[in-house]
């Protein structure tokens, strides 16, 4: 199956079906999104932001929300 494929079949959907795979693909893209970013945490790769906002908070160099 093709990226076209899966287009048209989406594009053939009622309004009910499609309500239906907007919401269960929102839930799988979130899951999808948290396992990359659960993986970044564990390499490391967001450890440079962390300490860089860490750095700017104890320099006063941050504002409240």
């Amino acid at each position: 199956m093709t990226t076209d494929d899966i287009e048209q079949a989406v594009e053939r959907l009622t309004p009910d079906e499609l309500a239906r795979f907007r919401a269960w693909f929102e839930q799988f893209d979130a899951e999808r999104f948290d396992q990359v970013l659960e993986q970044d945490i564990k390499a490391g790769k967001l450890d440079q932001f962390a300490e860089e906002a860490l750095s700017d908070y104890r320099a006063a160099q941050t504002r409240d929300l």
